[in-house]
């Protein structure tokens, strides 16, 4: 199932990944997305979506090596855009 998943993740023209890092990756997870990420890389878009700034995505993932491979291919090929703004949630 996770094989057949991961085929489709990397085939997708564009995935987005929302609300990237509330919480702290687990082994399984951040394994995961060490191979979505690779197989993605340089081949085709993902954008990425969070709240928790860049700086902070290294303790997030944990696991230093892993960490490194996955912020080397998501940082040293992207192009970031750093919104601020009121939330939109703050007037409804």
């Amino acid at each position: 199932m996770i094989s057949v998943l991961n085929d489709r993740l990397t085939r997708a023209n564009l995935l987005i990944l929302d609300e990237f890092g509330l919480q702290a990756f687990d082994n399984h997870a951040r394994e995961a997305l060490m191979d979505i990420i690779d197989d993605r890389y340089e081949r085709t878009s993902t954008i990425i979506a969070s709240q928790i700034p860049v700086s902070a995505w290294y303790d997030i993932i944990g696991e230093g090596t892993i960490a490194d491979a996955i912020l080397d291919r998501i940082v040293n090929s992207s192009h970031g855009l750093d919104l601020k703004w009121e939330s939109l949630r703050k007037g409804m």
